[in-house]
């Protein structure tokens, strides 16, 4: 696969390095021939935040044969990027290829209109000036990034190395995710808030949201039956209404909410316990080790066994 991430006069180190070191670390690791590569707006060589120089970027052409396309940030000043930026990320999002813009790299993904009517997180910095710019972009402050499977945005600075892993988990799996994670001495995943697991996140909280309310008395009380008619009893509304306003709010279905809601808890208490399966699957609301198992696999492709064994945390 080839990653071609956009360079220019001004970006930090960090943040042009960060995509380079997860999805070349995969091609080090023989997980799979991951190759990323530096383009801007002309071919020749751009001058990062630090003073140094980086030869040998390419042009533009080079995102025409890529199969991700990458804005690991952006300038402070949030300007509007230029034509040739806003063209390549068009036409590369108009063939199918998946975009990612890291941090403020947020901004020219947005200006080129591939997030209009959509969930987006940026750097907390920038949101307000990205509210008043495309007030049809939903941003939320809670999660370390959003995929929505053709465009990818993450949070401030560090996050971009949780977007970059949840991308090698979504294309090789846990393990593959968990190998580059160990060799790069970082995280396998972080917890922002639960919300970055799902392609559309729980909306921002407000205090006379029926629904918003409701999330956090499911979160609660996950071990308990948590029907369509107790939920919708909950938030005072009839099953139908319920339903509806449920799908608008969250994007799915009640069960299905719920169901990854006790997956992400159990993944938890996987990483961080010692708890047998069983009684992980009785504290979770699975009911029973099997239904926990089927429902994990489903969701993770492993058995709840094999991601303790990858991904607990008290292992160091």
């Amino acid at each position: 696969m080839r990653i071609a991430v956009y360079a220019f006069d001004g970006a930090t180190m960090f943040h042009l390095a960060v995509p380079q070191m997860v999805f070349d670390e995969v091609a080090r690791q023989g997980l799979a021939g991951w190759k990323t590569v530096l383009f801007s707006d002309q071919e020749g060589e751009v001058t990062t935040a630090e003073g140094y120089r980086l030869g040998e970027v390419r042009g533009p052409e080079t995102a025409e044969a890529a199969d991700v396309v990458v804005v690991p940030s952006w300038f402070d000043d949030g300007r509007v990027p230029g034509d040739s930026l806003r063209q390549v990320l068009q036409d590369a999002h108009g063939r199918g290829v998946p975009i990612m813009g890291l941090c403020l790299g947020a901004i020219p993904v947005a200006d080129a209109g591939l997030l209009a009517g959509r969930r987006a997180v940026t750097h907390w910095q920038a949101f307000d000036s990205l509210a008043v710019r495309h007030p049809d972009i939903a941003l939320d402050q809670s999660v370390l990034y959003i995929d929505h499977g053709d465009v990818l945005t993450s949070a401030g600075t560090a996050s971009a190395l949780d977007a970059c892993l949840h991308v090698v988990r979504s294309r090789l799996g846990a393990d593959a995710a968990n190998k580059v994670a160990r060799s790069l001495v970082i995280a396998p995943h972080r917890d922002g808030g639960q919300a970055q697991y799902i392609e559309r996140p729980v909306p921002q909280r407000t205090a006379d949201d029926p629904i918003s309310s409701l999330l956090d008395w499911a979160l609660a009380r996950l071990a308990e039956p948590l029907t369509i008619d107790r939920l919708a009893a909950q938030a005072h509304l009839s099953r139908r209404t319920f339903v509806r306003a449920f799908r608008a709010a969250t994007g799915t279905t009640p069960a299905a909410w719920i169901r990854a809601r006790r997956l992400d808890a159990a993944r938890r208490l996987l990483e961080t316990t010692d708890l047998s399966v069983e009684q992980i699957a009785d504290d979770c609301g699975f009911g029973n080790a099997v239904t926990l198992r089927q429902n994990f696999a489903a969701a993770f492709s492993t058995a709840p066994t094999e991601y303790r064994r990858r991904f607990d945390m008290r292992s160091g």
